[in-house]
């Protein structure tokens, strides 16, 4: 299959993303765009330890390893084809302009699923923080959608305030979560240090593997290091160094955190607290170990990590469509960038629009923010994002083979065709395990299942129709600020 070499694009005041020469302060941003610590820890990390036990730990390190085998690969990728498209950009090269546009559309929905989900975890984590501390009972759309039109003035406003809000936010929510950890330890936990949680039956025990899709998602973002890369000052070395940082800081600090709780409630007590106190498990705790004071601020961090995780995937979405707008796929307003802040402001207007009315929907249905909006609304966005880094490790497979140059060592080709099989394993695991994460009927499942190969399907579909309808278009596919040295 032959590639398109295009060279870049020069930018214009309408066609062009904001230009910032992000140094220590870029790579923050890239980093919490992989994910905001304590909405992962305290509003899905109990549901793990429900479903898991003692071996939840284990999960998030299993996912860091096998995204760290998918980084190695993509990254060799990334230093030859220069792209700020993300994910399709590259399976487009690798693996076809039909096959890319049908990633593109997989991705934008499956990150609008993740995104708008969350907002269920806002509404539900604000209205509880406004009820502890300020006696407030605000219904959950109000605070939703007040979530929305914070998200859309952010993004509106550019990348560069969005860095230095999220650097920050990421320094406060590692750090309040660092305290809770140390503040276990040092009293000794429950009943004493273990690690149980680490030997073979727990570590590889079927509940783990049950958990792998919750486990995935707390790194969902972290496409954002490559569709940041126009934006970054020495993309060469600073993409894949947050890239690397992203995951295997994560993995760690989460597999940590997640396995000084279990320490908090003892080993065999640790499930049914799990049960019992659901979302609240992570503010006892700290209130517990460290105080009042932490409790309180965890409840406000929440909120604003919360937040800051919604402004990744809201960005995130913006681009994908920005990219495709210009690549002529999409209506041309869409790919058209703000004369002062030069955000995709088009693209994110319409992504807020969607996000408010899906709330107002589940809203009006007397949906649950939590179960329904969250869970439910997640689900697709999982299947459809490892799915995709799946189709990228073949991609770069394929890449690498047929480009011996850019494969510096001969194991980067074999290590991106195991980190293939490794995360369509893991799609397969979530399918087959799905009923644990949503705590719904084989309907309902089959349904959320279903989303990601009918989006799928229907991209391979529109993308014949252009080849036949608007070659010309379709021949810009993937093409946009795309060359390879």
């Amino acid at each position: 299959m032959s590639e398109t070499k295009t060279k870049p694009k020069t930018p214009s005041a309408d066609g062009a993303l904001k230009r910032n020469a992000l140094g220590t302060g870029g790579i923050a941003f890239l980093v919490i765009s992989a994910a905001a610590p304590l909405t992962v820890m305290a509003g899905v990390a109990p549901v793990a330890i429900g479903v898991a036990g003692i071996g939840a730990p284990a999960g998030y390190l299993l996912a860091g390893i096998v995204l760290t085998l998918f980084a190695i690969g993509f990254m060799a990728m990334t230093r030859h084809v220069k792209a700020s498209g993300g994910f399709y950009t590259y399976i487009s090269i690798s693996l076809g302009k039909t096959v890319g546009l049908a990633s593109a559309i997989l991705a934008i929905i499956s990150y609008n699923c993740l995104q708008i989900g969350v907002y269920g975890l806002f509404a539900v984590q604000t209205h509880d923080m406004l009820q502890v501390l300020f006696g407030l009972d605000v219904p959950w759309p109000a605070v939703a959608l007040a979530a929305v039109a914070a998200v859309w003035f952010l993004g509106y406003r550019g990348i560069d305030v969005g860095a230095k809000v999220l650097g920050v936010l990421l320094v406060a929510e590692t750090g309040i979560l660092g305290v809770m950890g140390a503040g276990i330890l040092g009293s000794g936990g429950a009943h004493g240090i273990s690690f149980g949680s680490f030997s073979p039956e727990q570590a590889f025990g079927p509940g783990v593997l049950a958990i792998l899709g919750i486990c995935f998602a707390a790194f969902m973002g972290f496409e954002s290091t490559v569709l940041y890369r126009a934006e970054a000052r020495n993309p060469d070395k600073s993409v894949p160094r947050a890239m690397y940082i992203a995951v295997g800081f994560m993995s760690a600090f989460y597999a940590f955190i997640v396995w000084t709780v279990i320490q908090a409630f003892g080993e065999d007590q640790v499930v049914a607290a799990a049960g019992e106190l659901s979302g609240g498990m992570f503010f006892q705790t700290i209130g517990q170990y460290v105080g009042p004071w932490a409790e309180t601020a965890m409840y406000v961090l929440i909120v604003t990590s919360v937040y800051a995780s919604q402004l990744a995937f809201h960005n995130a979405i913006n681009r994908y469509v920005y990219m495709l707008a210009k690549d002529g796929v999409l209506p041309a307003f869409l790919g058209r960038t703000h004369s002062r802040f030069r955000s995709p402001h088009r693209a994110g207007q319409l992504q807020s629009l969607l996000a408010a009315a899906v709330i107002t929907i589940c809203a009006l249905l007397n949906a649950d923010p939590y179960q329904q909006l969250l869970i439910w609304v997640n689900t697709p966005g999982i299947f459809g994002i490892v799915a995709l880094q799946g189709l990228v490790s073949v991609a770069a497979f394929l890449y690498l083979r047929r480009n011996p140059l850019a494969a510096a060592n001969k194991l980067l080709a074999p290590l991106s065709l195991v980190s293939a099989v490794l995360l369509f394993g893991v799609v397969l695991l979530i399918a087959l395990n799905i009923e644990l994460l949503t705590a719904a009927d084989a309907l309902t499942n089959t349904i959320l299942i279903l989303v990601t190969p009918v989006v799928f399907a229907g991209g391979l579909l529109a993308a014949r129709w252009l080849r036949r309808r608007r070659p010309g278009t379709f021949n810009r596919i993937g093409s946009f600020e795309t060359h390879e040295s």
